[in-house]
């Protein structure tokens, strides 16, 4: 592949292929950054119930808990920030990107129009010298001394040649400009072109820096979310006379698992009716013959091209399309890929981006949080859930930005769709 922000790197492989080893062998502790909630040694039920022997040791215990607690609070608001600043450069860097393959795209299409005129104004050049080098291979100045009765004709043909000739020094100088026309332009052009290649290996690797971010950020929301509502339990054992905590607590858990499980169902359910009745075509089912499937139903509510951003107020490139269904509606692989983002894109809000293969890649913007459901490296096939939709990021209301590219720069999804049997 080409240097693609949207690329799938060897770098990127090797890593990839150094967290599925980890994850096999179990240890993928060693890959995580040192100081990490997951070197955390937090104390266990036992340990809480021993520290109640005595007064010192239960006051030691409250401050080791409220300040595990505090600790992860911290640590999960810190790395969600850090992902945050890391999602908006990777997506700052994808938008010069973008903007630049879009002046270069223009440039390349002055310079081809200009060469069309080039040779246009050359081939009328190079008739009008044939046609001077006709009349001129007859010496009318002679014909004027032996034939004096044609003289009018004869002066008339004159100065007709004098104007001819005139006329020429105009088209040549003409044609030499539209030639200096267009290989200044070309010229432009191909600067620009070259510029893009270091553009698009910023963009990419502002990605590779915002999935670590990303990667960070969620180890410490689930340290958080593993340990924080046991630990505020121990506290309250620590600190009240109330019985039976501990199996209040693991009561709750499972009251918790069940109320999530209900959650998830409900919204499959509605996301199920979602596309059933959606207007504006379904997405995800079986792939077509191309391999392609809709990546999410309801209608386009805004296309590719420059607009004034419903956000930003701004008028920039929107490089996708956007697809509204319900919120939480699911969102499919286009096509079978490999992901190699999943996570905060700044503007883009939670996003997924697959490597298609053969310099294609295909991007899904604005997943609600916790939408996620695929990872970096992941393979997926088409018509697969991979997100459902939400509204981060940059948006107005619950929507799937789409993109497709091609060798990392964006083209528009719908006649790229279109060439492979899909409507979106």
């Amino acid at each position: 592949m080409s240097t693609s922000p949207f690329s799938l790197s060897s770098r990127s492989r090797l890593v990839a292929a150094a967290v599925a080893v980890a994850l096999a062998a179990g240890t993928l502790a060693a890959l995580t950054p040192s100081g990490t909630a997951s070197a955390t040694s937090y104390p266990s039920w036992d340990d809480v119930e021993k520290a109640k022997a005595s007064t010192q040791a239960q006051q030691a215990k409250v401050s080791e808990i409220t300040s595990l607690i505090e600790t992860l609070k911290d640590e999960a608001a810190s790395k969600q920030k850090a992902a945050e600043a890391a999602g908006t450069a990777y997506q700052t860097a994808q938008t010069a990107y973008d903007q630049a393959t879009l002046k270069q795209q223009k440039l390349q299409g002055q310079a081809d129009e200009a060469k069309k005129t080039a040779a246009a104004s050359e081939a009328q050049a190079g008739q009008l010298a044939a046609q001077l080098g006709r009349a001129s291979s007859s010496d009318v100045s002679t014909d004027l001394l032996t034939h004096p009765g044609k003289s009018g004709d004869l002066l008339y043909e004159l100065g007709a040649m004098s104007k001819l000739s005139e006329q020429a020094d105009g088209i040549y100088a003409q044609a030499s400009q539209d030639r200096g026309t267009a290989q200044g332009l070309a010229d432009k052009a191909d600067v620009a072109k070259r510029a893009l290649g270091s553009l698009a290996d910023a963009a990419e690797s502002k990605m590779q820096q915002a999935q670590g971010a990303a990667d960070a950020a969620q180890t410490a929301v689930d340290a958080q979310n593993d340990n924080q509502d046991r630990l505020e339990a121990q506290l309250t054992l620590l600190t009240t006379k109330q019985h039976g905590v501990e199996a209040k607590y693991r009561k709750g858990v499972e009251e918790e698992k069940k109320r999530q499980a209900r959650i998830a169902a409900a919204a499959a359910r509605a996301a199920a009716r979602a596309a059933a009745t959606s207007q504006g075509g379904s997405g995800g089912g079986a792939p077509n013959s191309s391999g392609w499937v809709r990546p999410a139903g309801g209608y386009q509510t805004s296309g590719f091209g420059m607009r004034v951003d419903p956000y930003t107020h701004a008028t920039a490139l929107h490089a996708g399309v956007d697809l509204a269904p319900a919120c939480y509606s699911p969102i499919y692989a286009a096509h079978d890929g490999t992901v190699t983002f999943a996570g905060n894109g700044g503007g883009y809000g939670n996003e997924v981006v697959l490597d298609n293969g053969g310099g294609i890649s295909t991007a899904y913007g604005h997943i609600v949080d916790g939408g996620i459901l695929v990872a970096y490296g992941q393979h997926v096939s088409a018509g697969q859930q991979i997100a459902k939709i939400g509204s981060t990021g940059w948006s107005t209301g619950c929507h799937l930005h789409f993109e497709t590219r091609v060798n990392g720069a964006a083209t528009d999804p719908v006649p790229f769709m279109a060439a492979r049997g899909i409507s979106v």
